[in-house]
């Protein structure tokens, strides 16, 4: 079962995006004093007492103005509303009641959600008190008064809020898959994130940069749940001002380390860039599992060729990734785009998976049977005492043979290729070190000495 629902609503620059970070243990919101940034709705696990559940931070509410995203961050907060099993509205209490308060509390009022109402900036327990006392006007019940910076008034806030979440379930949590949608601005990664949903979960504009915060999504398909994180889009550091945009790259780049799968999503019309080159390789330091997305494909004149030649071109740039699959798709009409989740099962197994030293070892066998290590010019030949695998996530294996220089580029290439062709690996990274005889040596003294 997903964890129960709790959406966080107010006008901009009440603190929102602060209490989210406050519940939610972590910094991921963004926070910086600009009316605004939240555009979108974000997810954050909590808990409270014996409750878990998850805050939703919506953006600024404004309704007498439809300028820009307004309208579409009003849409978002209704659905954040309506997937609720309850709501915050956060004010100010350092300014009082506003007219946009009283706008928002008589929306709320209109919901079918119970409001619990957080009057935020209240710092002085004495003074918050009297603040808070304001806000009775607004007719949504006690005011609470809540420092969200520091934490104070959060507790009583919380023990109330408790009561409207449904009972703790017993049932059995299922597999979670942590998939991160990475790209250039404007490739498509918030349509896709709606598409693969079913849902208007983002806000999708032709302006590169809509989207600033990381965003969750939690879905649940065949008793697996995919946790899905959409992220701004990634541009060269010289184009990035310090601000909202430089936090929200950042955002992305936890985004990437956080998941276990990435989608790396293309846009055909562009190929592949050298802005996409340094994010493919990004993704491989932080040995994430990947499969290529390349979208936009409605976009594309199309014969029964085109596709391989498409996949010809992008894999000649993108040849170190010649293990992730690809799939050409459109976000736009939705093709192909519910085999995305099929990939991803497929890359994560793969990621996950471990293998016996038997088997690793027979595979080392077979590779050294059709093809010897090379000889150096003295007549020295490498060797391949035997392998193990040492980690998951990615799949490491720590080859042990007589001089690892004896090995060059070709051969080493040779080796994971037989691992993969034997033992699959799809849409996964495989690291390989190569031990010398010297390095267990070293060690093997190190274990004596620490015996005696």
């Amino acid at each position: 079962m997903p964890l129960p629902t709790v959406a966080i609503i107010g006008r901009p620059n009440v603190g929102k995006s602060t209490l989210v970070n406050r519940l939610a243990g972590d910094q991921q919101a963004i926070v910086h004093d600009q009316p605004g940034i939240t555009r979108d709705r974000t997810y954050r696990p909590a808990f409270w007492q014996d409750r878990e559940f998850q805050v939703v931070d919506t953006g600024g509410l404004v309704f007498e103005d439809d300028t820009e995203f307004l309208p579409q961050i009003r849409e978002q907060a209704s659905l954040a509303l309506a997937e609720a099993e309850a709501a915050i509205l956060v004010v100010d209490g350092q300014s009082g009641p506003t007219p946009s308060d009283a706008e928002i509390a008589q929306w709320l009022r209109l919901q079918s959600v119970p409001v619990l109402l957080a009057v935020n900036k209240c710092e002085s327990p004495e003074q918050g008190i009297v603040q808070a006392a304001q806000f009775w006007e607004l007719g949504l019940g006690e005011p609470y008064p809540i420092s969200a910076i520091h934490g104070s008034g959060t507790g009583e806030l919380l023990d109330e809020l408790i009561g409207y979440l449904p009972p703790i379930s017993q049932d059995a949590e299922p597999e979670e898959i942590k998939v991160a949608i990475i790209g250039r601005p404007n490739v498509g990664k918030s349509s896709l994130l709606n598409a693969i949903t079913g849902e208007n979960r983002a806000i999708v504009s032709p302006i590169s940069g809509t989207t600033r915060d990381a965003i969750d999504m939690v879905v649940e398909r065949n008793e697996r749940r995919y946790r899905l994180i959409d992220t701004a889009g990634i541009r060269r550091k010289k184009n990035v001002d310090y601000g909202a945009e430089f936090f929200s790259i950042n955002r992305a780049f936890k985004a990437i380390r956080r998941s276990d799968v990435v989608l790396f999503v293309l846009d055909v019309l562009d190929g592949v860039t050298d802005q996409d080159l340094k994010l493919a390789g990004r993704i491989i330091e932080d040995g994430r599992a990947v499969i290529l997305v390349v979208n936009k494909w409605d976009a594309v004149e199309k014969d029964s060729y085109t596709i391989y030649e498409h996949q010809q071109e992008l894999m000649s740039r993108l040849y170190f990734m010649e293990w992730a699959e690809m799939i050409f798709v459109s976000a736009e009409t939705g093709l192909r785009v519910q085999k995305i989740l099929d990939l991803v099962d497929i890359a994560a197994e793969s990621h996950r998976r471990r293998v016996s030293t038997a088997v690793i070892n027979e595979v080392i066998q077979e590779a050294v049977g059709w093809h010897s290590p090379p000889t150096t010019r003295q007549g020295k030949q490498g060797k391949i005492y035997y392998g193990t695998q040492v980690s998951t996530q990615p799949p490491t294996i720590a080859l042990f043979v007589n001089d690892p220089k004896r090995f060059n580029e070709n051969y080493r290439r040779y080796i994971e290729g037989q691992f993969r062709k034997q033992l699959g690996f799809k849409g996964s990274p495989l690291r390989l070190f190569w031990r010398g005889k010297k390095v267990r040596e070293v060690e093997a003294g190190a274990n004596r000495a620490t015996r005696v």
